[in-house]
């Protein structure tokens, strides 16, 4: 079920739609990674900028209600992934819809960010049809931002999910470290295990409870 009303869309005659050209899409390493918190990030910063800043998102399951801010295409509540939260609820997740919510969420903004739903390997869709969330990023011709855990294990599971962004020629921007701690000397060479492993600039550091994500608002509004 689709979230916010109306999405302001404008189609010109014969349907195309007139589009804003700056989006960018929010993935993590796995769940629980913070996600949503440092999409909201990315668009406070823009939006304290005096861009104009959207969410977006195709499936969001273990949610009954969402904020009027955010643009979401199905929600469903029961906490599982997307694909089984639709089977259970027998509301498929179709890729068209995703694909006109998005173009009509998109034109509303300056920037428009687009957050995943757990890992970039999420499978939305698994029936009769099949649709996985790379499908989705890469149908939409989005640019990836990872958000990474700075503690334990993160160097595997961030190489797994570049080294599959790679196979999949999907571009990745770089990388977000979350709840990281500048005293830790784990976090610290995590930091500089990715860099040098992955040959990915880290974006931003983000410490708990941040309320401003630190990077300089011209070089982020870059990267979409």
């Amino acid at each position: 079920m689709r979230n916010g009303g109306d999405f302001g869309g404008t189609l010109q005659e014969g349907g195309a739609v007139v589009l804003s050209d700056k989006s960018i899409f929010v993935t993590g390493t796995g769940t629980d990674i913070g996600k949503t918190y440092v999409s909201d990030l990315i668009i406070k910063k823009l939006r304290d900028a005096g861009y104009t800043a959207g969410y977006y998102k195709a499936a969001a399951s273990g949610v009954e209600n969402v904020p009027a801010d955010k643009f979401v295409s199905y929600v469903y509540k029961d906490a599982v992934s997307p694909h089984l939260a639709a089977k259970i609820a027998k509301r498929p997740i179709d890729f068209s819809v995703i694909e006109l919510d998005f173009y009509l969420t998109r034109n509303k903004f300056d920037f428009l960010v687009v957050e995943g739903s757990g890992g970039i390997i999420c499978p939305l869709r698994w029936d009769n049809q099949h649709l996985i969330l790379d499908d989705v990023v890469k149908r939409l011709n989005l640019p990836v931002i990872i958000v990474a855990d700075s503690g334990l294990g993160t160097i595997n599971a961030t190489a797994l999910t570049v080294e599959h962004l790679i196979n999949k020629k999907i571009p990745v921007k770089g990388l977000i470290l979350n709840r990281f701690q500048s005293g830790n000397l784990l976090h610290i060479d995590n930091e500089k295990m990715l860099i040098e492993m992955l040959n990915l600039p880290i974006i931003a550091k983000v410490p708990e409870n941040a309320t401003a994500l630190d990077i300089d608002a011209e070089n982020l509004t870059a990267l979409f």
